[in-house]
């Protein structure tokens, strides 16, 4: 009885905390300060847990305790209910060949709850940002009665998603997430003429909607005595989400402590629809099982179908996007009874991306290096991971803005046994 009043309180307590997260992730995530958030449907942010980030991004192996979000097949090795949340501090340094600027940001990065229901089934449910929008730019021109203008964004596309995985065999699995997509996408543009107090400003909104789907594939088979080959495959097939835009121009009068609109007109753009990408992944890694890791991953993005939110968007195009991960990890002794540094995992890794977002003819790439600690608590099966990204994102050529980043992250991951029959009472 007291096992089951304790499960109980647990489940309405994590309900609570999905509920209160979603409303954070709806209105109040703003979770990238980068210039190239303007376009599309924002910065893709979303990179897998703090425990696979830290590792370059390869997720390519199975975990009986730390939740897998990138690959679904690999809760169907889950030996324990598993609870996360993850939260990102980000610093960014932009440069152009003229200007500097820094600016940061601190979200929630997912909320993940992971269940084994069986030998063959695992399952899993939690909400995260898949893209982020916040940017800050102004243009000043030079001389007098010229334009200058401002522009600003903010919000982005979340998902709640729900996993289920089954296991063919003690070396197959195979796993599907269901993604439901929603948020707000809202950019301003106000342009003004030097020494004229009444300004334009244009603001337009979307309202995102809609479901995606992810599958995979996860293959382990020992090698010898102590070493085990993995395998990971996930294909995310192009869907479509829904749009529905409005926007306003407004006219702005200017004050010594305020802007004032002075007139407001709607201005009527169709709803519209967003082809998502389609993407697939292969990877693979090698190592001995709670001591040592090493892996590759491969990632394929088909972006030839997509767009901007509206089309008077006119000096950029997209083209197909790659993505290729290195990393692993070391744990020196995992059942060491003494020197608690013994038990602690050390991750590492490196990235490169071709996002095939293409503006003013360069295609922005994204490349990072990545390190991070796993530190178990004592007497559990949990523990808390710290992640660190160094990364530079774009160029400083053909009029674009280079960004350097710090990413660091931190998460908590809750390991126990749930809905074990007592024995005694």
């Amino acid at each position: 009885m007291h096992c089951t009043n304790f499960t109980t309180l647990m489940i309405k307590r994590i309900l609570l905390l999905v509920s209160f997260l979603l409303s954070c992730f709806a209105h109040a995530q703003n979770g990238t300060p980068s210039i190239y958030s303007f376009y599309g449907i924002g910065e893709v942010t979303f990179r897998g847990s703090v425990e696979n980030r830290s590792m370059g991004g390869v997720a390519v192996f199975t975990d009986s305790i730390h939740i897998n979000l990138q690959n679904p097949a690999s809760y169907g090795g889950l030996k324990f209910t598993s609870f996360s949340v993850a939260a990102t501090n980000n610093k960014t340094r932009f440069q152009t060949n003229s200007v500097t600027d820094e600016a940061g940001r601190t979200n929630i990065d997912y909320l993940a709850f992971a269940v084994p229901i069986s030998k063959k089934f695992g399952a899993g449910i939690g909400v995260m940002p898949y893209s982020s929008v916040g940017y800050r730019i102004q243009t000043l021109a030079s001389g007098s009665n010229l334009n200058n203008r401002r522009y600003e964004g903010s919000g982005g596309l979340n998902r709640v998603f729900f996993s289920l995985a089954y296991n063919f065999s003690e070396h197959l699995s195979f796993g599907v997430d269901l993604h439901y997509n929603f948020g707000q996408i809202e950019t301003t543009t106000l342009a003004t003429i030097s020494g004229v107090q009444l300004g334009t400003r244009e603001e337009s909104t979307s309202n995102l909607s809609g479901f995606t789907l992810n599958t995979g594939l996860m293959y382990r088979r020992k090698v010898g005595k102590k070493n085990t080959f993995f395998g990971s495959l996930t294909y995310t097939p192009s869907t479509e989400v829904n749009l529905d835009n409005s926007r306003f121009i407004s006219t702005v009068l200017f004050t010594a402590n305020a802007e004032i609109i002075d007139s407001e007109t709607e201005v009527i753009v169709p709803d519209s629809k967003l082809k998502m990408p389609q993407r697939i992944s292969f990877g693979a890694g090698f190592g001995e099982e709670r001591h040592w890791l090493i892996g590759a991953e491969l990632a394929l993005t088909s972006n030839n179908g997509f767009a901007n939110r509206f089309d008077d968007i006119q000096n950029v195009n997209y083209q197909n996007g790659t993505k290729i991960s290195f990393g692993g990890y070391f744990i020196p002794k995992y059942t060491a009874f003494n020197g608690y540094f013994n038990r602690v995992t050390y991750r590492a890794g490196a990235r490169f991306e071709r996002s095939g977002l293409v503006v003013n003819g360069k295609n922005i790439e994204d490349k990072a290096v990545t390190f991070g600690l796993g530190l178990p608590l004592r007497g559990t099966f949990s523990n808390i991971n710290f992640g660190c990204e160094l990364g530079k994102r774009g160029t400083k050529a053909a009029g674009l803005v280079e960004e350097r980043y710090t990413n660091i992250s931190i998460s908590l991951s809750l390991n126990d046994r749930w809905f074990v029959k007592r024995k005694y009472d």
